[in-house]
């Protein structure tokens, strides 16, 4: 695989495939030192985090950008309770100032990615193969109708009412579990008296 390969290729949802592209592991984690000074393995718990486990960071791709913003003066190394704290220089503060879209492009396309990483999740597994389903029949019809305007408007029509629908359940879902947790808590108050 070429490593300038186009970082939206292949898998589930928008963007699977390699998550950063050239240079923007580097700003993100100059990003995330810029908002609050951390050690390594805490700058990678904020990354996973902020890329809603879309993105695993890795200690072989962390670890090298780290010392890489060090030797380019963007960040220094504080000692702290026995851990190597980065905090950013005022270099490294105006750089990130410098490239504050590019920055702000890489945060939107992971939480959009971030987003997807829910497929992972094994309670998904059960409506993913009719999720699929529903999805290859909209874009057959789509085809076969060689993109008639009048059936794609159809397709959205019908891809939008399911979407509503399921939005109503995951509401009601969520009243429900929260009215449940209500009266768990209600209870454990009760006994506690």
């Amino acid at each position: 695989m070429s490593p300038r390969r186009p970082a939206d290729l292949g898998g589930i949802g928008p963007g699977a495939g390699r998550f950063f592209g050239p240079g923007e592991l580097r700003l993100a984690l100059l990003a995330l030192v810029a908002e609050a000074p951390g050690h390594g393995y805490e700058l990678m718990s904020r990354l996973e985090q902020r890329c809603g486990g879309a993105y695993r960071p890795s200690a072989g791709a962390v670890y090298p950008t780290l010392q890489q913003l060090e030797d380019e003066g963007l960040v220094r190394l504080e000692i702290d309770s026995g851990r190597k704290v980065f905090h950013p220089t005022p270099t490294g503060l105006a750089e990130v100032g410098e490239h504050g879209e590019d920055i702000d492009r890489i945060w939107a396309r992971a939480t959009e990615r971030g987003e997807w990483g829910m497929f992972r999740d094994p309670d998904a597994a059960e409506i993913i193969g009719p999720a699929l389903r529903l999805f290859k029949t909209a874009v057959s019809t789509i085809v076969h109708a060689h993109g008639d305007p009048a059936v794609v408007d159809q397709v959205r029509d019908v891809l939008a009412a399911a979407t509503r629908e399921l939005q109503q359940v995951k509401a009601d879902v969520k009243r429900l579990h929260h009215q449940h947790h209500q009266h768990h808590r209600r209870q454990r108050g009760r006994r506690g008296e």
